[in-house]
């Protein structure tokens, strides 16, 4: 993975009491049997931050329909079942179509989760990207000053012919109202790669998801994982075609 694609550690707020910010108590639903927030339930967290702040900009209600590209997960202490979580998100990056949004996560209790998620504004109707509008960039342009955001791939296609390979089936819930299998899924499938390897999520470790093209209803998804040193790869495939790439490895101790 190229190191200047995602910054180690990621970029921190200029002033985080200017970041938007929500809390809410981690609940039984969202943690595994040791207690521990799932890689999932983090990305199911950063979707509803983002709605909730999209209540709270300009023209927010013109921009509900987002893609993400990608999302990374930087696990430093696991957050913890009772505890109560408080996230504050702003802006990165941005161009005037998609931005890079970091999310930090802290538990009261000393739990603490850096993210970032690459998306992509949409419009709804025509189902291609949509420039955002003035007001909506607003207070997103006043946070970074990279104004002219490029997507990079972070992850390349699998190409260890000794991969293992296993059946992952979809349920009618797993798709949202755009008709795509959601976000949050893919990070299932993260957590069962890691439950398979338990050993290769070692605090602390980032996890990093790509999405190359859409899981829909009805799809045969198969789930292919190599083992690497300090870590693992996964990939989504449909008909032998990669769907999503994903990763993760240990983070340096600075």
């Amino acid at each position: 993975m190229p190191a200047d694609v995602i910054a180690t550690p990621l970029p921190d707020c200029p002033d985080i009491e200017q970041a938007f910010a929500v809390s809410w108590p981690v609940r039984l639903g969202d943690t595994d049997g040791d207690d521990r927030l799932r890689l999932d339930a983090v990305a199911r967290y950063l979707q509803d931050i983002g709605f909730d702040h999209l209540d709270a900009v300009a023209d927010g209600d013109l921009h509900q329909a987002w893609i993400v590209r990608r999302t990374v997960i930087d696990v430093y202490e696991p957050i913890m079942f009772g505890d109560r979580v408080q996230l504050r998100r702003w802006a990165d990056a941005l161009s005037n179509r998609w931005c890079d949004m970091r999310i930090q996560l802290k538990g009261e209790r000393g739990g603490h989760i850096e993210a970032a998620a690459f998306l992509i504004h949409i419009d709804p109707v025509a189902g291609r990207p949509a420039r955002m509008s003035d007001a909506f960039m607003a207070p997103m342009l006043a946070s970074t000053t990279e104004h002219r955001l490029r997507w990079r791939a972070a992850l390349t296609e699998l190409d260890d012919p000794d991969v293992e390979a296993t059946s992952f089936p979809l349920r009618v819930t797993d798709v949202d109202r755009l008709g795509h299998v959601n976000n949050a899924v893919y990070w299932e499938a993260v957590e069962e790669a890691l439950a398979a390897h338990p050993d290769r999520h070692q605090l602390p470790y980032r996890a990093i998801v790509e999405h190359v093209g859409p899981v829909m209803a009805g799809d045969k998804v198969v789930l292919r994982t190599s083992l690497r040193p300090g870590g693992l790869r996964v990939q989504m495939d449909v008909d032998g075609v990669a769907r999503a790439l994903g990763s993760v490895d240990r983070l340096p101790v600075l």
